[in-house]
């Protein structure tokens, strides 16, 4: 064999740590429960779309080939979700396990090259993330036998996808190496991941809603950057029109923009990965100094280091005070929660004051009050995920575990402790996209303090229909809100400990913590979501039943409850969406009882099974 052939092998499929990745992947029960996870979701979703598009009656081509196309285009955009959600999970290793100093030790003893090992450890882990990708292909490809999906969007949509999965796999490498981040940096890269996509999605809808898109309504230069907005180019070409001959490059071919661009800055950072890779990456050694900064001691704490601390009221279950209360241990902690709730709380009073002086018109201001709750909600699950999921498994693995089991605490007391110390960190939190819904509703209960225009809104229908009128924001969008959020975030905790409590270590319960919640809530939302829009009545119960479509619900009634606004009246939505908010409550609830129930029940057989584990 060629010299150089060997070592192109050597650096790809014939690499020893993409290929020990692989082994072992592939051994694991746990990716083999993701990939049958992720094709039924796909295949689930899929069939509920045909359904719902199709409706009922005897269908000619053209209608088969349009509901064929809508499908595929809610299909392509779940998939791109799902890889942002699952490439993290399979990366995550990369993140937690090589920025260990004693693995990068080990690892740079042997004779493999710089090149060798960031090319092993981000192919290794792309296998999986790519194998998920061609097991969905036969699936998308019998969406061609309905007509109106040609074959080239297919193979675009899953370039587009792969550019993605691509990039976030090289960031996790790049991080990795910096040596700068540990097991705390897994749920920093998924906050990052979903802020981003976030904020570049509302800054192009506030600058076409501006008219500043490319024909006055079309792709931005927020659009070549974001994987969800540039398949919205590929797949909606007439409502998301591209920039003419004239235009940039970039806004022409957005498609071409997003995967040359992604693949263009996975090769820089796997270069800069390359080149620092055996130089120590990026880490700093940071000095300390003696005494108490002024900071610290504003927030109630000592010298960093320090054996001692201010004395604090402990409540009466002492689980739950130290899970409340440990969080807030440390200066970063208390500035990063605070900054959270100020930031939001700011926000969210400029966007009544921008719409109370007529900066933001109906539509604006009700997309930025969407789009901010929304991710604020988003934020606020991650952090719910995160914390639940490594409560028990990092007390597991410091020893702490083993302490607590010889105190007088049963397992209900602590388990219940721990849910409920959760809960009351996590309450400030849930306040911010609350408080912002709250706060919107209250202002058009109140009639918009006199706003020129007012806070209601009419819509002519077809057919000499009488109008409809309706408020901008339902009044009770914080009440209703609530009723979701509340029992969804103790939803998202009660899981966390539970997948916490049965695996191993951090990593893994974080991995199928997201993977459970994510699937779950994802499926629910996009059902409630699309149900509220075209059932008649029961639309707004199923709406109701996740926070996102409960929320979409609230902020744009006429949009989200289209069918039964038209066919009903905008009253019996509001009735529909708070009883199928009652409901929501009503389900979290019992599956928050019954899973902490099951997790009592088994802790003493699952603490013993893993006794010792580090």
């Amino acid at each position: 064999m060629p010299v150089f052939l060997r070592w192109l092998l050597r650096l790809g499929p014939t690499n020893p740590i993409a290929v020990r990745l692989v082994q072992n992947g592939s051994r694991r029960t746990r990716h083999l429960y993701i990939r049958a996870a992720y094709l039924a979701v796909l295949i689930v979703v899929l069939l509920w779309l045909l359904l719902v598009s199709a409706g009922g009656g005897n269908l000619d081509y053209r209608e088969l080939a349009r509901a064929g196309a809508m499908s595929f285009t809610s299909i392509a955009y779940l998939q791109i979700g799902l890889i942002c959600i699952l490439a993290p999970v399979f990366m995550a290793g990369a993140i937690a396990q090589e920025s260990n100093p004693r693995t990068w030790e080990v690892m740079l003893t042997t004779p493999l090259s710089a090149t060798q090992i960031v090319l092993g450890n981000l192919l290794g882990r792309l296998f999986f993330i790519i194998a998920l990708l061609m097991a969905s292909l036969p699936l998308f490809a019998l969406v061609q036998y309905f007509g109106g999906v040609p074959g080239r969007t297919i193979l675009a949509s899953y370039l587009v996808a792969a550019c993605a999965a691509v990039l976030v796999g090289t960031i996790a490498i790049a991080l990795s190496v910096s040596r700068l981040v540990g097991r705390r940096a897994v749920f920093a890269f998924y906050v990052s991941v979903v802020s981003y996509l976030a904020i570049t999605a509302a800054i192009d809808s506030w600058v076409r809603l501006s008219g500043g898109g490319a024909g006055g309504s079309g792709v931005t230069w927020m659009t070549p950057i974001n994987p969800f907005l540039t398949l919205h180019a590929l797949l909606n070409p007439t409502a998301y029109p591209r920039a003419d001959e004239t235009g940039p490059w970039a806004l022409r071919h957005p498609v071409n923009a997003w995967c040359w661009g992604s693949v263009l800055l996975s090769v820089a950072l796997a270069l800069a990965s390359t080149l620092t890779v055996r130089t120590g990456g990026l880490q700093m050694i940071a000095g300390q100094s003696g005494g108490v900064p002024w900071y610290r001691r504003m927030f109630g704490l000592g010298a960093s280091g320090a054996e001692h601390r201010p004395p604090r009221h402990v409540w009466t279950n002492p689980i739950a005070w130290r899970e409340a209360a440990a969080r807030n241990s440390t200066l970063g902690r208390i500035v990063a929660r605070w900054s959270f709730i100020a930031a939001g709380a700011i926000w969210g009073i400029g966007l009544v004051w921008m719409f109370h002086t007529g900066r933001f018109t109906n539509a604006d201001f009700r997309l930025a009050l969407l789009f901010t709750t929304i991710g604020e909600l988003a934020v606020v699950a991650l952090v719910a995920v995160n914390m639940s999921a490594t409560s028990i498994s990092r007390e597991r693995e410091d020893g702490t575990l083993d302490l607590l089991l010889t105190t007088p605490i049963t397992p209900a007391e602590y388990l219940s402790g721990k849910l409920r110390g959760l809960i009351a960190y996590l309450l400030p939190l849930m306040g911010v996209p609350l408080g912002t819904l709250a706060l919107a509703g209250l202002y058009v209960l109140t009639g918009g303090l006199g706003r020129a225009g007012g806070v209601m809104e009419t819509v002519q229908q077809a057919g000499g229909a009488p109008a409809i009128t309706a408020p901008i924001v339902l009044p009770e969008a914080g009440l209703v809100a609530s009723l979701v959020v509340v029992p969804f975030v103790a939803f998202c905790a009660i899981v966390g400990m539970h997948w916490s409590l049965k695996s191993k270590g951090t990593i893994s319960s974080v991995v199928a913590t997201v993977g459970v919640v994510g699937a779950i809530s994802g499926v629910i939302g996009l059902c409630g979501w699309r149900a509220g829009v075209d059932a008649s009545l029961i639309g707004p119960i199923m709406a109701g039943l996740s926070p996102a479509s409960a929320v979409f619900a609230l902020v744009a009634p006429m949009e989200a409850m289209d069918s039964t606004v038209r066919g009903s009246g905008v009253q019996p939505a509001r009735v529909m969406l708070l009883v199928g908010s009652v409901c929501a409550a009503g389900l979290y609830a019992a599956i928050v009882y019954g899973v902490h129930s099951y997790t009592v029940k088994n802790f003493d057989f699952i603490v013993r099974r893993l006794a010792g584990v580090k």
